[in-house]
Order: structure tokens, then sequence, then C-alpha cells
């Protein structure tokens, strides 16, 4: 790309082409030429926008946990409607199969990036934390309904779904899991309450 030609929302165009990289070619094939050549721009493009590579991936990851907003409302929404087990394993299908197993590879992969990552997020991995925290709020809404127990723990079992559909989503070189094999983790976790 020549050089003074304006990029419109740079970020964005950043941040798409870093996941196009992510989901293809992993954590190790994320590199800021890699980036940069998938967003069809120079390199010095993101270097302008970013103080380094890391600072840019720290931005990526906070925003692609901040776009957990949508599935937050469609999930919240969805409370009363249609059974428990469908609703959370369409949230959980939707969540995995957005770049959120990939982030987690990504931040295992990057030591800078996690160190980074603390001074924002102190606590889990941010897409993760953030759709445990959006299942809880769901469960205690599903409780408040009457549609799950009294005393079902929301708070556990939030963070066990989420681990639980990170292990069938994690592998990178098989197919995803079909909505079935979803659907029966969740009755799993959840039937009993």
């Amino acid at each position: 790309m020549p050089t003074g030609v304006s990029i419109r929302d740079v970020r964005e165009q950043l941040f798409v082409a870093a996941e196009r990289v992510l989901r293809r070619d992993g954590p190790s094939g994320l590199t800021s030429r890699a980036v940069t050549t998938e967003a069809g721009c120079a390199k010095g493009v993101l270097h302008r926008h970013f103080a380094d590579f890391d600072a840019f991936l720290a931005e990526f990851v906070l925003d692609r946990a901040n776009r957990m907003d949508a599935t937050a409302a469609a999930l919240r929404q969805a409370a009363g409607t249609h059974t428990v087990v469908d609703n959370l394993t369409e949230a959980l299908t939707a969540l995995f199969e957005s770049v959120a197993v990939a982030v987690v590879a990504l931040i295992t992969f990057r030591d800078e990036l996690r160190a980074r990552l603390r001074e924002k997020w102190p606590a889990g991995v941010p897409v993760l934390t953030e759709a445990a925290i959006v299942i809880a709020e769901y469960l205690a809404a599903e409780r408040e309904l009457g549609r799950i127990a009294a005393d079902a723990d929301v708070d556990m079992l939030a963070p066990t779904l989420i681990g639980a559909a990170h292990l069938l989503f994690a592998d990178r070189q098989s197919a995803p899991p079909g909505p079935d094999a979803v659907r029966r983790m969740v009755f799993t976790v959840v039937g009993e309450v």
C-alpha cells in the first residue's frame, strides 16, 4: 500500500486480519508481518497505532472479550424461553466457534501478552472469564424463574460449562463438535439442576 494513503478504521482492519491469521495459522503464525499482509497494509501501520506487537495483541484480545456483550444480551433475553440446555448449547457453540479457542492458545503461547493482559484483566483468560460471567448471570436468571433448582450453584456451573466446552472445541485439527455433542455435554453438567 502506498505511503500516505488513509486507511479507515485501522484498528478494526488489523484486528479482523489478526483473527483470520490466528484461526488459520495458530498463535505461532501470528506475527506483525502476517497481520499487516493479511490486512493489506504496510507493516509500519501497525506500529504507528500500537507501541509494539504485544500491545497490539493485548488490545486485540480485550476487543474480542468486549464483543461478548452481544452474546450476553442474547443469552439474557433467552431466559425463560426454549430450554435451559438448548439456550446454553447455542451460546456455548457461538462462543467457541468464534475466536475464543484461538485466543486461549495465543495467551498461553505468549508470555509478554499474558503479562500485559494482567495489567488490565487481573484474573482468568479475558474471553473465557467474561463468558463464565455471562453464563452465571443467565443461570441466575433461570434460577429466579424457577427453571433450575433454587440451590443450583451457578457460580460453579458456569466455569464448569466453559471448561467442558473448551475441551470439546480445542482440537484445531478436527471438525468442531456437532450440536448433539455440545447438547450432551451441557445436559451432563446442568441436567440434574
